[in-house]
């Protein structure tokens, strides 16, 4: 995490004439499916994981959760079920689908990454079967379960940095590699839909009794969702395949401005964008497409869009996955990050569901309809409580030059 506009851009020095850093294969689990192609396909047609349901207090909301019975039925395969709790399965899931898909060997140079907000919080309820083992709730026990049950040589590195853990998790991957700290790296995200994070949101009075409309003026709040998302990461061009997609430039800023609300100047949205870029070096106008963070809460999207003017990007496609899938908390960043990525691959750009009229001060591009465009690089942006905002640029795979 950088801190001050002096810091991010001195971290942008660090990693000048290095090898390339590539996403080779990538997974996703989701209520719209169990793998990232079905998922991509969804998204095309405009189908949403969204639905009404209820709390335990029954009172209903809009939010997006993963099928128990179809979760078990499919992680029965890899493991006993009683000894897992729902996000464990999931991550768990997501790695072992990673692994058979791409032949990936795990080797005492592959590095594990987990990002997730809140991890196991629901074994805090009194409802919960883990209820009694107080230390499931542990970020590190998280992280050692998912160690074990793959035999990696190294503990997990947890990030858990609000609502950016996801992309933040794809900057540490790189920058590992760069260092030669791992050939590869796994790297895993989750967070599920609890009656902790309800209770939070609703403390907030940011939950939405509707489908989720971010930057529309007719927004009236987020959605909550849960998902599980995971990636390879690599520096080396034999393990590469015609999907590849090169991570070119990433940067974390903080403006700490406030703990729960974003700046009013989108300062560390700015400059984080600035410092990915500088690093890609790119220009921004070779950015084709901006998959932003985009909760539909108001402070959100109009930091966002002040972000945007300021860095004459307004103009750039741009949408926010959250009418999908929700807020995913800190998965949401690996999610959307790897549907951008099949977005540049199928030259796609999906639809931001939801937008109906101009609710920011500068108006967005907002992706209005799913479309068929030439693509060639995109930006992930998310930000989050305590100030905390992270880019990545993603662009399609070379190895010469």
């Amino acid at each position: 995490m950088q801190t001050g506009k002096q810091e991010c851009t001195q971290k942008i020095t660090l990693n000048n004439h290095v090898k390339k850093i590539f996403i080779t294969h990538h997974q996703i689990i989701s209520p719209l499916g169990f793998d990232s192609a079905s998922n991509f396909e969804k998204l095309k047609l405009k189908k949403t994981g969204l639905k009404e349901l209820k709390r335990r207090n029954g009172n209903v909301y809009v939010g997006a959760k993963v099928d128990d019975d179809e979760l078990d039925t499919a992680f029965s395969k890899i493991g006993i079920i009683d000894n897992f709790t729902k996000l464990e399965k999931m991550m768990l899931l997501t790695i072992q689908n990673l692994l058979d898909d791409s032949n990936f060997k795990i080797t005492p140079n592959t590095g594990l990454i987990i990002s997730t907000t809140k991890g196991n919080v629901d074994c805090l309820d009194p409802s919960s079967p883990f209820y009694k083992d107080e230390k499931r709730a542990y970020l590190p026990t998280l992280g050692k379960v998912i160690q074990n049950f793959f035999n990696f040589k190294d503990e997990a590195v947890v990030l858990s940095n609000a609502c950016v853990s996801g992309v933040l998790a794809i900057s540490v991957a790189s920058r590992f590699i760069r260092q030669e700290a791992y050939q590869d790296v796994i790297v895993v995200s989750g967070d599920l839909v609890s009656e902790f994070i309800l209770s939070g949101f609703t403390s907030f009075q940011a939950i939405s009794s509707q489908l989720c409309k971010p930057y529309s003026k007719n927004r009236t709040g987020i959605n909550i969702g849960e998902v599980a998302a995971g990636i390879i990461v690599t520096g080396d061009v034999a393990k590469l395949n015609e999907n590849s997609i090169e991570i070119t430039g990433s940067a974390s800023c903080n403006d700490a401005n406030h703990i729960s609300g974003p700046s009013r100047t989108g300062e560390g949205l700015v400059l984080s964008i600035k410092s990915a870029v500088k690093e890609a070096n790119i220009d921004l106008k070779e950015i084709d497409y901006i998959s932003a963070h985009g909760t539909a809460t108001a402070f959100n999207d109009e930091m966002e869009s002040i972000a945007m003017g300021r860095l004459g990007l307004t103009n750039v496609p741009l949408n926010s996955l959250k009418g999908y899938y929700g807020h995913t908390l800190g998965s949401s960043g690996l999610v959307e990050s790897i549907i951008g990525i099949e977005s540049l691959n199928q030259n796609t750009l999906i639809a931001s569901l939801g937008y109906d009229e101009n609710g920011v001060t500068n108006e967005l591009n907002i992706i209005k309809e799913t479309e068929e465009k030439p693509l060639n690089t995109f930006l992930k942006t998310a930000s989050g409580f305590g100030g905390c905002n992270t880019a990545v640029i993603f662009k399609k795979a070379t190895t010469n030059g």
